[in-house]
């Protein structure tokens, strides 16, 4: 009896071990798993971090596009500037008709007795063909030894190519003062060519009606060819 009491006894720790070693081993089953949804958590929050990172990028990655497409634009700007400047290329360099290289020349050139017209011409008396499209620049001087700029006209300039020998006119219009009262009094012409710095003066041509108004009243149109 006395031994099959302490068997009992025996069975029944065993039975209890066993079952604090599954209890345990449940638990520790379910530490594991929530280690693991921890973990997966984490790393779905990372990968989170990095798709924004990836946005971030995308934004860097269309900065460059555009950074690209301005300079595509310029490209074409360049393009369109020398084409409206009728420009010609030697390579990729545009050639401009220099002042040095221009015989400058101011003649009245008036249709009637109410509208006065002073025609500049330039002959390209260069070794090479250059353009000279756009606008003069033109200051009128005074005999008080002041100058004025002269305002453009409404009118868009056309291409303009001179070869060795060629000639371009551009045009001064104004109304003619028939009183006898015009306060301007021009001596000079000061003439800067199209995308040009330097300036020639020339005489105020003799017989050209007296201005009615101001100099501000005097218009400069571009330059075309005589052909």
């Amino acid at each position: 009896m006395k031994y099959t009491r302490i068997a009992a006894l025996a069975a029944i720790g065993v039975a209890a071990t066993l079952s604090l070693t599954a209890c345990g081993g449940a638990d520790s089953g379910k530490d594991s798993s929530s280690k693991g949804s921890s973990s997966s958590s984490s790393s779905t929050s990372n990968g989170g971090s990095k798709s924004e990172g990836g946005s971030s990028s995308g934004g860097s990655g269309s900065g460059g596009s555009q950074a690209n497409n301005a300079k595509a634009g310029s490209g074409e700007n360049t393009k369109e500037e020398a084409s409206a400047n009728g420009g010609t290329k030697t390579g990729s360099k545009v050639t401009f008709c220099k002042t040095r290289d221009l015989a400058i020349d101011a003649t009245d050139a008036a249709p009637d007795e109410e509208s006065g017209r002073i025609n500049i011409t330039m002959i390209n008396r260069g070794s090479t063909t250059c353009s000279a499209t756009g606008f003069a620049g033109v200051d009128i001087k005074d005999a008080d030894h002041t100058s004025s700029p002269i305002e453009r006209g409404q009118a868009q300039p056309r291409v303009t190519i001179l070869k060795p020998g060629d000639a371009a006119v551009f045009d001064l219009a104004y109304d003619i003062d028939n009183t006898g009262n015009s306060l301007a009094t021009p001596t000079d012409i000061l003439v800067t060519p199209p995308n040009e710095t330097h300036t020639v003066s020339l005489k105020w041509p003799a017989g050209a009606g007296a201005i009615k108004g101001a100099y501000t009243d005097v218009q400069v149109y571009p330059t075309h060819t005589t052909k």
